[in-house]
């Protein structure tokens, strides 16, 4: 399914940006001329976090892997176009599922981990999903039956599959299945045209009111990806350690997609410190790691080998950067929810450098080829805070055929640009990354409607969410809660709540208020700048 206008894909097509190798034809055609170059390896400690123990696979035994499972998926009946949801954490079973899907001509909707199953369920009921790939497990949270519980109450789902080792009943298990069928699935491919412009992935921006689908097709993948690969210098051949989940622009445009595109080993992680990152790093002397901007610097010191680059990501919650001078080759990627990316080396400067408005058409500095992004901001930027504005290769398109979005804030506009409605800060040279620190919180959406979430609970007159700036996080989501009179609140009680009404992880708050009142506007609306405000002062319950 083609969704990006044809006169555009032309444009970029013959500008050079865009392609016809899809994503899956890259790992076949490493795995043709190195078949035996180690391709994907689990993370030492997988079995801690979830079922399975750790693998590891060449490139030709990926590639076999994902032809049989992609034979799999069109003999049960799944054909092209379908749309196929993946929650799992970051194993070679989750990139071989996502793989294989794709080269079946399968539409792969990755998931949020800390999605619940009510988001789960709203979400593959909204894209029309016939297909769900879930972990056994993650961490404590059991993934898989809360598969099979959507599964119950979505019947437009035809197949729940699980990943791992300890699978509920009524999910049908990949693996073992797969091992005994053998050889028995032969993989015929497709043969539709310009099979890298169909839709690969239906991803999920969740920084606005809303969850909005955000899809695109391999080439908007490839284009991301490739400014990555330019800036960071990542070579054939190297070895890319990637901590963030397989389920948006930062684990995909910055890890995997540029694994794919050099030929490289993907060392997969799931974090739980950045010591255990670091040591996971040195002991695979990894040439690339991914980490959150603002643990840049701690791990810069916790690294062995000087020549390892670290790829820094600043998501639109982030905290300013501080400024240090770094051991070794350090790249700023800013990453603009699910919309764009930028990556900038910082050279022999300890500042982050200002991303500037324009086109960006490769490595920093390098005007040559053609423009992966173009960056502008809306109105007069003397007088209000402006908004970010994006067009070019690697931005998707917004919403999904079975999705109304008459009202999203997230637009094209008539210049060609996307509205993304993201807030920036200008700076000398252009603009301080993207999103302003203590605004966002990542994956919180719409605050009002969590209000009304936390109100609900027995005993509280009116609630009130809030973001408190976080010098490592960028920005926490907290709650202040006015208790009816003569009740005791019970934070502890408020947070049994919120799990038995399946809160969304992202809104669980991290600290709650007792407050007598809520402080307001002089319209009446929660002045919640106050709230940020007396937080340092106020006792607080944490979660």
């Amino acid at each position: 399914m083609k969704v990006t206008k044809e006169d555009l894909s032309k444009e970029y097509h013959d500008s050079g940006a865009w392609s016809d190798v899809p994503l899956d034809e890259l790992l076949r055609r490493t795995a043709s001329e190195h078949p035996d170059r180690l391709a994907l390896v689990d993370a030492p400690d997988r079995e801690t976090w979830t079922g399975g123990v750790p693998r590891k696979l060449t490139y030709a035994e990926a590639d076999k892997e994902i032809d049989r499972l992609a034979a799999f998926y069109k003999t049960v009946g799944l054909t092209a176009d379908h749309v196929i949801g993946v929650q799992a954490p970051n194993t070679v079973d989750t990139v071989i599922a996502i793989l294989a899907a794709l080269r079946a001509d399968l539409i792969v909707s990755p998931l949020p981990l800390h999605w619940r199953q009510k988001n789960v369920l709203e979400a593959l009921n909204s894209i029309g999903a016939k297909g769900f790939i879930a972990a056994d497990r993650v961490e404590t949270r059991d993934v898989g039956s809360a598969a099979r519980d959507v599964a119950a109450d979505l019947f437009s789902l035809r197949f729940v599959f699980g990943l791992g080792k300890d699978i509920p009943d009524g999910l049908i298990e990949l693996g073992p299945m797969l091992k005994e069928m053998g050889d028995e699935f032969e993989f015929v491919p497709g043969d539709r045209p310009d099979p890298a412009d169909h839709t690969a992935t239906i991803c999920w921006s969740r920084s606005g009111e809303e969850n909005l689908p955000v899809t695109r097709c391999h080439n908007h993948w490839l284009a991301a990806a490739q400014m990555v690969v330019h800036e960071a210098h990542i070579k054939e051949a190297s070895s890319i350690l990637v901590p963030y989940s397989l389920s948006g622009l930062t684990g995909l445009g910055g890890g995997l997609v540029p694994w794919l595109q050099t030929g490289s080993t993907l060392h997969l992680h799931h974090p739980t410190s950045l010591a255990n990152l670091a040591a996971h790093a040195n002991e695979v002397g990894a040439d690339v790691v991914m980490t959150p901007g603002p643990l840049a610097q701690s791990l810069d010191r916790q690294l062995s080998d000087t020549k390892t680059t670290i790829l820094a990501a600043w998501n639109i919650s982030a905290p300013h950067p501080a400024t240090f001078v770094a051991r070794r080759r350090l790249v700023d990627l800013h990453v603009a929810d699910e919309f764009a990316l930028v990556a900038n080396a910082r050279g022999p400067s300890a500042k982050m450098k200002a991303t500037a408005l324009g086109k960006y058409s490769g490595p920093n500095g390098c005007e040559s080829g053609p423009a992966l992004l173009e960056i502008e901001v809306t109105g007069d930027i003397d007088e209000q805070t402006p908004s970010l504005l994006v067009k070019g290769p690697m931005v998707p398109e917004i919403g999904w055929h079975t999705v109304n979005g008459e009202q999203r804030r997230v637009r094209w506009e008539g210049t060609g640009f996307l509205n993304t409605n993201i807030k920036v800060e200008m700076t000398d040279g252009g603009i301080m990354g993207f999103g302003i620190p203590g605004l966002y919180a990542l994956g919180t959406g719409n605050l009002e409607t969590v209000d009304l979430v936390y109100s609900k609970h027995e005993g509280i007159r009116e609630a009130a969410a809030f973001i408190v700036e976080d010098p490592v996080l960028g920005a926490r989501m907290y709650a202040a809660l006015v208790p009816e009179p003569g009740h005791v609140p019970d934070a502890g009680a408020f947070f049994a709540y919120l799990d038995a009404e399946g809160v969304d992880l992202a809104k669980i708050p991290h600290r709650v208020l007792i407050l007598q009142s809520l402080p307001r506007n002089a319209d009446g609306t929660i002045f919640r700048e106050r709230l940020t405000m007396r937080t340092q002062r106020v006792p607080a319950a944490v979660a």
